[in-house]
């Protein structure tokens, strides 16, 4: 158990490093051939300036997405209102805010930038599907992205992502329009190949970055509960009787404890989850480790 979470930290540390590589590597090359640092520092303001402006509001924009009503009292919804208030005070957390999404298809989520400001939805779907402990077995995961501040790590990440995109628009602007190059072909040419590649890198190194916390997610909630194959059995109803969601958007896909676009039909490269068999392995391993 400990060893799975060891790990999963460790890859996304190891990915999160590839991905400065490639901030530093652009910024670096532009400084280089243009001459001028003024663009790199500019470019990397905005996109730590447009991080933290998504870093504050995620939350709100994740619930008007997704259309949840907040719920404020056991009598309103019983058993996950119990569920996660039981989960809070197993972890020595916060209670967060409780949403609930009328939605038949299965799924549930957090967000918040810290256990302070800790959100978990689930969808009406989810709770009719879910016995006790499977719904236990969820939030349990749900609360393990805001323990392990996946919301934060997600706002840097998507900040490294805008950078990139910034830098790499630089590229083939300055190499098309740019008074420095002096119609240089091969500077037109790396210009177009960072901004077709660049982008392209740092969106599959961000997918990267998702899936490697998800198992992270499933290794914590696994270790609230003490009880993997109860997660396992969710993830498999969750596989099992998954649907496209009512209000789908892309870019709050990440959030989801299953994909909300293409639950079951899952792109591996480009997917923001990884396959649900993988991830039910991993947790029967877990189970056989206690």
């Amino acid at each position: 158990m400990y060893r799975a979470i060891a790990r999963n930290k460790r890859n996304s540390v190891f990915t999160i490093i590839l991905f400065l590589a490639i901030v530093g590597g652009l910024g670096y090359l532009a400084a280089v051939i243009y001459q001028d640092l003024t663009i790199v520092v500019i470019t990397l303001v905005i996109a730590t300036g447009y991080a933290l402006f998504q870093y504050f509001t995620a939350d709100r924009q994740a619930l008007a997405m997704s259309g949840a009503v907040e719920i404020h009292s056991v009598s309103e919804h019983p058993r996950l209102w119990r569920t996660v208030e039981n989960l809070s005070i197993t972890t020595g957390t916060p209670m967060p805010r409780v949403f609930v999404i009328s939605d038949p298809a299965p799924n549930a989520f957090a967000t918040g930038r810290d256990p302070e400001h800790a959100v978990v939805a689930a969808t009406t779907g989810l709770l009719e599907i879910m016995d006790d402990s499977e719904l236990e077995g969820v939030m349990a995961h749900e609360l393990g992205h805001v323990r392990n501040y996946d919301i934060r790590l997600s706002m840097i990440v998507f900040g490294l992502v805008v950078a990139v995109g910034f830098i790499s628009d630089m590229f083939v602007r300055m190499a098309f329009f740019g008074r420095n190059n002096n119609g240089n072909p091969v500077v037109m040419i790396f210009g177009l190949v960072a901004m077709l590649i660049a982008p392209l890198v740092a969106s599959l190194v961000q997918l990267a970055i998702s899936r490697q916390r998800e198992y992270l997610a499933d290794a914590t909630g696994a270790m609230t509960t003490r009880h993997p194959d109860a997660l396992a059995r969710a993830l498999l109803k969750l596989e099992q009787y998954g649907r496209p969601m009512r209000r789908q958007n892309s870019s709050m896909a990440h959030l989801w404890i299953a994909d909300p676009l293409k639950p079951g039909v899952i792109d591996r490269l480009f997917a923001t989850h990884p396959p649900i068999a993988e991830r039910v392995q991993r947790l029967h391993e877990m189970g056989r480790s206690f």
